[in-house]
């Protein structure tokens, strides 16, 4: 399926958007490819755009005291991310972004969405759902750290997210799990058995 059609359904979702609108609005996305473990982001400078994923798996991290990579965010396709205090106030960002698979991305600036939502208005209602998911999945996340037990954290992610569990290398997930990788291959082994 191509880009255009990808982000129309998506769009659609949430909003009656006729194909001129979606046409119009697509016009403001540029779309780029990444190779494995290329950076779309890195720790240090601004990020300028919003990412909608065509293509590929993402992962979003920083690099804690002890030089340990902490990871705080995984995206598949029809996802959207970025890192929001460092797109909205223009300053430099702490986390990574890396493509884990070959990918593609469209992405918008910020003066390229403003745009769009007023010549497009129900655009705007369309991001506040977007912004509200991904506040709920903070919250979710947050939520399921202070009350799960590793195990119990294993098993909400797998099965929320099986494509994660297939794509992702395991040490990635014992990472975003906040376990070690041997503690989650002990847990995988008692899961399956």
């Amino acid at each position: 399926m191509k880009a255009k059609e990808q982000l129309a359904l998506y769009l659609k979702r949430y909003a009656d958007i006729s194909t001129l609108e979606i046409d119009d609005f697509y016009k403001q996305f540029e779309e780029r490819k990444f190779k494995k473990s290329e950076y779309i982001l890195e720790a240090g400078k601004t990020c300028k755009h919003q990412y909608f994923v065509t293509n590929g798996l993402i992962r979003v991290f920083y690099i804690d005291n002890k030089g340990n990579e902490k990871i705080t965010q995984f995206a598949i396709e029809h996802w959207w991310l970025t890192h929001w205090s460092s797109y909205k106030e223009e300053i430099p960002s702490k986390s990574y972004i890396q493509a884990l698979e070959d990918t593609t991305i469209l992405q918008i600036s910020n003066s390229e969405l403003e745009k769009s939502f007023s010549n497009i208005p129900k655009l705007e209602r369309v991001f506040r759902k977007i912004t509200e998911n991904w506040l709920i999945a903070i919250q979710k996340h947050s939520e399921f750290y202070l009350s799960l037990d590793s195990k119990n954290r294993y098993q909400q992610f797998s099965s929320a997210f099986p494509d994660f569990i297939q794509r992702v290398p395991q040490y990635m997930i014992a990472s975003y799990l906040e376990i070690t990788p041997e503690h989650l291959s002990a847990i995988k082994s008692k899961h399956v058995s």
